[in-house]
């Protein structure tokens, strides 16, 4: 070999022989071990205290991690639990938890209607919340996300994907029956519309609302607080009674959620 030559090698390769760095499998999503207790106002919501307060729901499918999530193992030797660690940076519903909420309404047994489901990120840990004996009616028009909604709804049978448009609940009316909560992150301009209509289809009489609001999809000129401030007006016009509000800072720029009752009479 002449001196002005490199040893030129594949790239990824090793030089002592064997696999390299790069084609090392990653390590797989191993359940931790950690002390959770309940969430004080949440049935169906742990808290792992640390450095931080994490969110985590009991894993209805034990094994199985839904975006990368961490799994937590939890409880004796002889019974431990698993939980999903909730990224409140990726489920808007967490970061309301997490930015003071009382009550959202979603309990284990309940039964709810999500519009805007997306790829299903979110309500896979509605799906934890209400836990066998509830069902989760996730409502999305994007087919992309939809397609992976329908995967995840395989695996967790209190899922019933619906791969339709949230403004037309007369076309998905046959698959879904009154219910308890209606969740909505639509992130349209006629958001506080759409989940009027919807309430009006299904959601029972003081039933819970819970929709997140983000400002500049409905005005982009107004400040976030006077978008907020005309949605609950527009929520109380729908006979929703708005019960409570949380800024979903730091987690989400401008959003915040909003908690009513439907059909109020007190």
């Amino acid at each position: 070999m002449s001196a002005g030559r490199k040893d030129k090698r594949p790239f990824n390769s090793n030089p002592r022989g064997g696999p390299s760095k790069f084609q090392r499998k990653p390590p797989m999503n191993k359940p931790k071990e950690v002390v959770l207790q309940p969430h004080p106002r949440f049935k169906g919501v742990f808290l792992s205290r640390g450095k931080e307060e994490t969110l985590a729901t009991k894993n209805l499918t034990p094994g199985l991690s839904v975006y990368g999530e961490k799994r937590i193992l939890a409880g004796p030797d002889d019974a431990k639990v698993e939980y999903r660690a909730w990224n409140p940076f990726r489920s808007k519903l967490a970061a309301g938890i997490l930015g003071g909420l009382e009550n959202i309404h979603i309990v284990p047994g309940a039964k709810v209607l999500y519009l805007g489901a997306a790829s299903g990120t979110s309500v896979s840990h509605v799906s934890d919340l209400v836990g066998p004996e509830g069902v989760v009616y996730a409502v999305e028009f994007s087919h992309r996300s939809g397609r992976d909604l329908l995967s995840l709804a395989k695996k967790r049978p209190n899922i019933v994907p619906i791969i339709e448009d949230a403004r037309l609940p007369q076309r998905y009316r046959m698959l879904v029956p009154i219910v308890d909560v209606i969740f909505a992150d639509v992130a349209q301009p006629d958001q506080a519309r759409i989940v009027g209509l919807n309430a009006k289809y299904f959601l029972k009489e003081k039933g819970g609302v819970v929709i997140s609001i983000k400002a500049n999809c409905i005005d982009s000129v107004k400040a976030p607080a006077e978008v907020f401030a005309n949605e609950v007006n527009i929520l109380r016009k729908l006979e929703i009674k708005p019960k409570e509000q949380a800024t979903l800072e730091p987690y989400e720029r401008d959003h915040a959620i909003v908690v009513g009752i439907y059909r109020d009479s007190k």
